[in-house]
């Protein structure tokens, strides 16, 4: 009988789309600036990779090793921040342009409680907005990967495995 083991590709869907309908929610409460409810999501990416991990050990009978969960954790860490990604450069240049112009005026505040001038912080908003995107592409790259990392670690080290030694079960030709 064919093992049925779920894809990283399947599962990297999966919790990119929890993680999208969260920010999705946040947006439409008119919370997407709160910083405690925006953590959130790192949450869901932590949780989503750790029961990958448990997953696709059970799924394979538990005859992994850490390696294999490490790898499989790894590789949906990288499917979800690819689609997130490409999620989130859409959602901020056409979807919800105005998600920029609030995170502006969100930087703008900042500034504000740094005592900066207003040229200052004309200034600042300005290459804010000029490379808000590749910012953004990097932020999630940096902060989904290191967070990928942690949780694929703790997935495989919390999966059930009983490697079975390649070497036990072989007939010897006389």
């Amino acid at each position: 009988m064919e093992k049925n083991v779920t894809t990283p590709v399947v599962k990297g869907l999966i919790i990119s789309l929890a993680l999208i309908v969260y920010g999705l929610a946040l947006y439409f409460t008119g919370q997407s600036m709160n910083q405690g409810l925006g953590s959130v999501q790192y949450l869901i990416l932590v949780g989503g990779i750790i029961w990958s991990c448990i997953s696709y050990a059970n799924q394979m009978n538990n005859n992994v090793s850490f390696g294999n969960v490490f790898a499989h954790g790894f590789k949906t860490t990288a499917v979800t921040t690819v689609i997130v990604i490409i999620y989130s450069v859409i959602a901020f240049k056409f979807l919800f342009p105005d998600m920029m112009d609030m995170a502006m005026e969100k930087t703008r505040e900042t500034l504000a409680e740094k005592n900066m001038t207003d040229e200052q912080a004309d200034q600042a908003i300005s290459m804010t907005k000029k490379f808000f995107v590749p910012f953004m592409i990097a932020g999630i790259l940096f902060a989904f990967m290191i967070a990928g990392v942690i949780s694929s670690l703790i997935g495989a080290g919390i999966a059930k495995k009983n490697p079975r030694d390649p070497f036990v079960n072989q007939v010897n030709p006389v």
